[in-house]
């Protein structure tokens, strides 16, 4: 329920159907046609997707209101007509090309009339003095599933529409430019549906306008207003609940990969001494090493009765090198032993946040829009990217990765799924291409495209890896390792499930993650 109406303390009576039928919309229309014909219209108020409110100028002398705001509705579940006396939001996002264009040829005409078309539930609304100088009126089709707004010009041509009909093998009964003609069908006698007075009960509210001392209150509007109007906007607030639901949980399951990806990297972290230990090991053993080896079994000196200890060993490096391996993992395992756990507590606690704000949404009395706004101040949510839909885009192809566009020009390219890893990197990649992963973590398989030109930019080298890791469990994270090798060097193991692959090469890059460099990044895949 709007703000307005949950102020005014109102008990809403069980569900009903929401639309108004023929005898209702001519109730109404009796009711408005007093009030507002002969007014002129101060503006147009877009309540998209297809409300809106045209305000009318008041009564200077104190007989009234000094604006009189009339709802208007083509909800294909919620189609309406009456007086707006409670508070109403302003929408959010662009209007779209129709409310422009009411504003454009309406705002500043005056009303002449309101009728009812052929007994049905369709309102003519005609204005005079309009800012074109020619004839405009707004017809409303409250037809249910298929009502509709339409602005009418000369001979009843129509102008312009709020909902274009579907593409189908029918020609379409509204056609910009040509007359407008009913819609198919129609019921029963109007006279024999029941009317507001008998379906709708009398608020045990009063209008705002009777407090504030204005004598007439539309009777008819109000009971539709709260209580048909009241029914939507509850309907409206229960689904607003259910779509800010769905994306804190979205971003749960984001938080709780960073949660478990963090505690793995602690958990490895703690073998940081063990590390060194075996680093110690392999320098006292030079001389019985050689490149080519692939373990080695020492007498591990640090353990009581000096048991024998394997260590692993890259069979391409040589001896030193082994061992100066493992000391420098020993120092990233100390650095993560010392950062990760303030990360890890800062991680928990916006999971701990995001668990809290899905609990809410689930309250009836939850406000959808003052949540979504303390959710986005607290950084759990982005601000939703609202479509306009006047940048409207042809659709394309389905590509197994997102693409973005590093600083120096390089083509990046994220996988989007498992089975999409596989075939970036084996169907959309070059040998020469620089592939990444995050290290000892799931995560995108991310390529960097060299097109032929040898080794990349450093910047663009950590422009990938800063994809990698914000497509992976870390995201969020403020340092990771990142896998490099060149594509050729990755291979896919026979019956290996998808998305895993083994490395016969590259190197670790340890990163730390820059803020702004990953929105650039992420600013413009959204661009591309």
């Amino acid at each position: 329920m709007d703000a307005g109406h949950a102020d005014l303390g109102l008990q809403l009576r069980g569900r009903r159907q929401l639309s108004l039928n023929a005898r209702q919309i001519g109730e109404i229309i009796g009711e408005l046609t007093p009030i507002l014909a002969g007014r002129r219209l101060a503006e147009v108020q877009a309540l998209p997707p297809r409300d809106l409110l045209l305000i009318f100028e008041g009564t200077e002398s104190g007989g009234g209101p000094p604006i009189w705001r009339l709802r208007v509705s083509a909800d294909a579940d919620a189609s309406r007509l009456h007086l707006q006396q409670g508070r109403q939001k302003r929408a959010k996002g662009p209007e779209g090309p129709f409310f422009r264009r009411l504003s454009a040829e309406l705002v500043g005409a005056e009303l002449r009339r309101i009728d009812q078309v052929r007994g049905d539930r369709i309102a003519l609304f005609e204005f005079g003095a309009t800012p074109s100088g020619e004839r405009r009126a707004l017809l409303a089709e409250l037809t249910g599933r298929h009502s509709n707004l339409v602005l009418l010009g000369r001979d009843d041509a129509v102008v312009d529409l709020l909902v274009s009909a579907p593409k189908s093998r029918e020609a379409p009964r509204l056609v910009v430019g040509r007359p407008w003609t009913p819609p198919p069908g129609r019921g029963g006698r109007p006279e024999d549906l029941p009317s507001i007075v008998d379906e709708l009960e009398e608020p045990d509210v009063r209008p705002p306008a009777v407090d504030a001392g204005h004598p007439f209150h539309a009777p008819l509007s109000w009971r539709v207003e709260v209580q048909l109007g009241g029914e939507a906007a509850d309907r409206d607030s229960s689904a607003a609940r259910r779509d800010l639901r769905k994306r804190l949980e979205r971003k749960r399951k984001g938080a709780r990969g960073l949660v478990s990806g963090l505690e793995k990297q602690l958990a490895n972290a703690a073998d940081a001494e063990r590390v060194r230990r075996d680093g110690d090991l392999l320098t006292a053993n030079l001389h019985r090493m050689k490149r080519g080896m692939k373990s080695i079994e020492l007498e591990d000196w640090y353990e009581d009765g000096s048991p024998a200890r394997r260590i692993e060993l890259d069979p391409k490096l040589d001896p030193a090198a082994n061992a100066q391996r493992l000391f420098e993992r020993s120092k990233r395992l100390e650095r993560s032993l010392a950062e990760v756990p303030g990360e890890l507590e800062r991680a928990r606690k916006k999971l701990d946040a995001l668990e809290s704000a899905i609990d809410a949404c689930r309250d009836d009395d939850c406000d959808a829009d003052g949540l979504e706004t303390e959710c986005i101040e607290a950084g759990l949510l982005e601000p939703r990217q609202i479509a306009d839909p006047r940048k409207r885009k042809e659709p394309v192809a389905r590509l197994p990765y997102r693409a973005f566009r590093a600083a120096h020009g390089s083509e990046i390219r994220v996988g989007r799924t498992a089975r999409d890893n596989d075939a970036l990197t084996f169907r959309h990649a070059n040998g020469n291409d620089l592939w990444l992963h995050t290290s000892d973590c799931p995560g995108s398989h991310v390529i960097l495209r060299t097109e032929g030109k040898g080794d990349p930019d450093q910047e663009d080298v950590l422009d990938a890896a800063h994809l990698a890791v914000h497509f992976s469990p870390l995201r969020g994270a403020g340092k990771a390792s990142v896998h490099v090798a060149r594509r050729k060097e990755v291979h896919k193991p026979r019956g290996a499930k998808a998305g895993l692959v083994t490395l016969a090469g590259g190197k670790k890059l340890d990163l730390r993650l820059q803020p702004e460099r990953l929105q650039r990044l992420l600013e413009q895949g959204r661009d591309r």
